[in-house]
């Protein structure tokens, strides 16, 4: 049992100083709070710096400034700044429940070897909470198919691939010199780049685990302009697509490698089509034939584009490529 951890907490935002001002103060109600606190924004936002720097409270805040756009310069930036023997990562628009540190804290004590955690943000979406329950969480399935839904966990403490980027923390010796991926593609935020950060901490020997009790609630708030939220978008679902199974080829062992590109290509999602999801859509007529082979197209392209990225990055840390 490790005892007298640090913790940091780190919030990258842009644009929503009232969501951050309430994600402050359920932090500052922490039954153990935060040594620290890195709010990482971007030097025009005004706003959100005169929120990081009031009075929480006693709160240690500390502002850190990036000028590059995008959730991973952000995310970076903080890590960057860290000193803390964990950080607990978070959304603007989260408010961690009051166990939500102490749990974490007693995780990584009890086990030298977890890497990462994570646990379920409870979504509220457009004022309607998301209700369901689910127990394959975080998981990229034997056949390759990648399914996050962490909102959704219930059950025991296990062991987990994929962790969520609004309920995620990490030891800061298995992040080690490991940053959030800078060829993952995205306008504001890159798509899975908190899937990939924990799939490269699991490469890198770590045990990653999700407990459904460590919890926030996320009342999920509009992004930028510019930035869509959901895969419907075309643009939006080809960068789900590039950037899943860069992913995929760039950490996962080769035979998981092998499974993820079948699977992808024979079946797809309904957003990012294989073969056979394009025959459901079209037969289904869920969208016009044009449109619909059009998406396929598309996704088939990005996750190609996605996978010689992975294997390039791959060969280049001196991995075993797929199918060695």
């Amino acid at each position: 049992m490790e005892e007298g951890l640090s913790v940091a907490v780190l919030i990258p935002t842009f644009g929503r100083p009232e969501e951050l001002a309430r994600c402050l103060s359920a932090l500052a109600g922490q039954r153990r709070r935060p040594d620290r606190v890195l709010v990482v924004a971007r030097a025009e936002d005004g706003p959100t710096r005169h929120v990081a720097a009031a009075d929480h409270d006693g709160l240690t805040v500390e502002r850190v400034l990036v000028e590059a756009p995008g959730q991973i310069a952000a995310l970076n930036a903080g890590l960057d700044a860290l000193r803390e023997d964990i950080v607990a990562i978070t959304d603007d628009d989260c408010i961690p429940r009051p166990d939500w540190l102490e749990r974490i804290e007693r995780h990584f004590a009890a086990d030298p070897r977890l890497g990462g955690l994570g646990g379920p943000d409870r979504l509220t979406q457009g004022g309607m909470p998301v209700v369901g329950a689910r127990r394959s969480v975080g998981r990229v399935f034997w056949y390759g198919r990648f399914v996050g839904l962490h909102q959704l966990g219930i059950g025991p403490v296990r062991d987990v691939e994929l962790l969520k980027g609004a309920n995620m923390s990490y030891r800061r010796e298995a992040v080690g010199r490991l940053r959030f991926d800078t060829h993952l593609r995205g306008s504001g935020t890159e798509q899975h780049n908190d899937w990939t950060f924990s799939l490269a901490v699991r490469a890198a020997g770590w045990r990653v685990a999700f407990d459904p009790a460590v919890v926030v609630d996320h009342d999920e708030a509009a992004r930028a302009v510019g930035n869509p939220r959901f895969a419907a978008d075309p643009q939006v679902a080809t960068e789900h697509a590039h950037n899943q199974t860069y992913a995929a080829v760039r950490h996962l062992p080769p035979r998981r490698v092998v499974a993820h590109l079948l699977y992808s290509a024979l079946v797809g999602t309904t957003t990012a089509p294989g073969v056979g999801m394009t025959v459901v859509n079209l037969v289904s007529r869920h969208e016009p034939r044009a449109a619909g082979v059009l998406r396929f197209r598309l996704a088939l392209r990005a996750r190609a584009d996605g996978a010689a990225t992975g294997l390039r990055e791959r060969r280049r840390a001196g991995g075993p490529a797929p199918g060695s």
